[in-house]
């Protein structure tokens, strides 16, 4: 799919092992469209990290070459105290995904989750479902994306975008 000269292609991504959703959208001045959204699925816990690994690494390859997005908005590492592993596996999948951006010379831009929900729902706090409401209403969809995590990538696919603009009108 080639990007117009008018439009950005932005790929979103909410990192997981087992399942990493992804979200891409095209922006441009007059309007923000969604092209896809779905889920890379890692496996079970009982399959080697390495093959998860891989698997996640081939998926967000083949979205990047697929569908050619100029940059990829990624979740933020983060960690609890009281789940120090949780966020080393998070690190080792964000590894994977960034490797797989770099390869495809794309550079990647990080956001926290926090300021993902602020910006789409008003509130750092935001549930799920309020998340899923706001891709609902930005992209005009008769249902919640599902599972959730899809929903999680295009609503950071859209901060990026979001502040891709505020960022433009500052200049």
């Amino acid at each position: 799919m080639s990007q117009q000269s008018d439009a950005t292609v932005v790929l979103g991504i909410d990192p997981g092992l087992n399942t990493t959703g992804y979200g891409v959208i095209r922006v441009s001045a007059a309007r923000t469209e969604l092209i896809e959204g779905g889920v890379i699925r890692g496996g079970s816990a009982r399959i080697p990290l390495s093959e998860r690994l891989l698997t996640l690494h081939e998926g967000v390859a083949d979205i990047i070459t697929t569908l050619r997005p100029a940059v990829l908005a990624l979740e933020e590492l983060f960690s609890h105290y009281e789940r120090p592993r949780t966020a080393i596996l998070m690190g080792h999948a964000r590894g994977a995904i960034c490797l797989a951006a770099a390869q495809a010379e794309i550079p990647v831009v990080s956001y926290a989750a926090t300021n993902v929900k602020k910006m789409l729902t008003g509130s750092g706090r935001a549930s799920k479902e309020q998340v899923q409401t706001a891709i609902c209403r930005e992209f005009s969809l008769a249902s919640q994306p599902e599972p959730p995590d899809v929903a999680d990538a295009l609503a950071i696919a859209l901060c990026h975008a979001y502040t891709d603009r505020l960022n433009l009108l500052s200049r």
